[in-house]
């Protein structure tokens, strides 16, 4: 495969990956009991983006990883095409 499929495909799976970790234990400013003036009560009290984003892109690297073995291996490839 050539180098932008799999950057292409890499990106992808790293933004579906990232939308499901956001909402995963957030807890809102409502929650805490810190709404901060002129910002939504359901907003994150403590976002951890730069955390979410790298589990984000270890999953992107180990589902995009098993994508091209899949896609790549032999045996799988004799075993769907009997």
């Amino acid at each position: 495969m050539q180098i932008g499929s799999v950057i292409a495909v890499f990106f992808v799976i790293w933004w579906l990956s990232f939308v499901a970790v956001l909402p995963i234990s957030n807890r809102s400013q409502s929650e805490v009991g810190h709404v901060v003036a002129g910002t939504d009560p359901g907003a994150p009290a403590v976002p951890h983006l730069l955390r979410r984003a790298l589990i984000a892109t270890g999953i992107a690297i180990v589902v995009t990883a098993l994508l091209f073995w899949g896609l790549s291996n032999e045996t799988l490839h004799h075993y769907w095409n009997r």
